[in-house]
This record gives structure tokens, sequence and C-alpha cells, in this order.
């Protein structure tokens, strides 16, 4: 996450509805000394007044043989990013910058049960189905008997209880207001430039 506070976005509310938004996200982790990253499709869970994150990764991905023992991690999702032009800036001796939003958590990995799983999957599929609508959403009913759980024995499912979550939501807040303004106009319809305007206080 970037140090500078101006950028630090810690309200609760705002950082689930972020990862419920971009469910897929990088998972990074140092398991025996060895660093590993994977990339998973997730679900936000609040259980027992606890933020979980569960995910699904290939069970021949690196870190598939892992989650039975359990580790720490970070998962990052990220959203929209831009690059910053000085041209942009009314002041004068000013750098190139990247203005992007994202999210990190932290917390233990745990393995997800068959039960769990099956949950984890309908969950992911509706949510990214309903975005697709009017198409009628797909089903795993669809599938042809016993074929899901041929299927279901390639991906293994883990959970993440996450004790630390933080959002950079660097949006040029740290510049003067017709810095700002120069930098909105030169993105256009970025979708940066809309959240910068949001941003303003």
């Amino acid at each position: 996450m970037h140090p500078a506070v101006p950028f630090r976005v810690e309200d609760r509310e705002v950082l689930l509805a972020f990862l419920r938004e971009r469910p897929f996200a990088i998972i990074c982790a140092s398991v025996k000394g060895a660093p590993l990253i994977a990339q998973a499709p997730m679900i936000v869970r609040e259980i027992d007044g606890e933020i979980a994150l569960d995910f699904h990764v290939s069970r021949g991905n690196m870190l598939a043989p892992h989650i039975v023992q359990g580790f720490r991690a970070l998962i990052l999702a990220a959203g929209n990013d831009a690059y910053i032009s000085p041209d942009w800036y009314v002041g004068p001796d000013q750098v190139p910058t990247w203005n992007y939003v994202s999210v990190e958590a932290e917390g233990s990995i745990a393995p997800l049960n068959e039960a769990e799983l099956i949950a984890q999957l309908d969950a992911i599929s509706a949510l990214e189905e309903g975005r697709l609508k009017p198409k009628a959403p797909w089903t795993r009913q669809k599938m042809a008997p016993g074929k899901f759980d041929a299927m279901l024995r390639g991906i293994v499912g883990g959970r993440m209880v996450v004790d630390r979550l933080q959002g950079t939501f660097k949006l040029s807040q740290n510049k003067a207001d017709e810095d700002r303004s120069g930098a909105e106009v030169g993105l256009g319809d970025h979708p940066i430039a809309d959240l910068m305007r949001k941003a303003r206080p």
C-alpha cells in the first residue's frame, strides 16, 4: 500500500464494496521460503463479524498443495489505473505519476471443505452471471450428470480470514486544486478522472 496518508482508505464498507466489485484477485505468499503467487476468483463473506475471502485455484497451481497446511498471505484486488502527465498540471517542476485504486487484505489461509468450495463456485458464478443480464444465468445444473463432480476434483478452495484490510485510492489528493483539475481534463473520459472528481472534498 502507498505510505502517504491522503491516499489511505480504511472504511470497511467502502473496502468491502470494492472487493465485491472486483472479485478476481492476486494472492501473494512466501511458503517455506519460496515466493508464490496466484490469481483467483473470490467471494467476500462476513462470518461472525469477521471478513473472509473464499477463493479457488487449479490443483496444479503452486499454492494449491500448501492450502491444506495453511499459510499467511496477502490478497490484492486492483482497480483502474492511469498515467498522469506533468504537462496536465498548472504548477511547474512536477514529475509523472500514476493514479490508481486498490485494496489489500492480509490474513491466514485455510482449506475449504467440499460443501464450502461448491458454495464458493455457485456464489462467484451467480455474481458474475448477474452482471450479464438480460442473459439467462448459467448454473451448474446445465452440465451433464457427473461432469461437475469430475471437474471439482481439479480445483482446491481456500479461505482467508482477514486481520488487516486497507485501501489505496491515489487520486491526486496531494495536489493543488488547479493541478487536479488539469489532470482530470487531461484524462478525458478515463474512469480514473471520474473517481478523481468523486474524491474531491
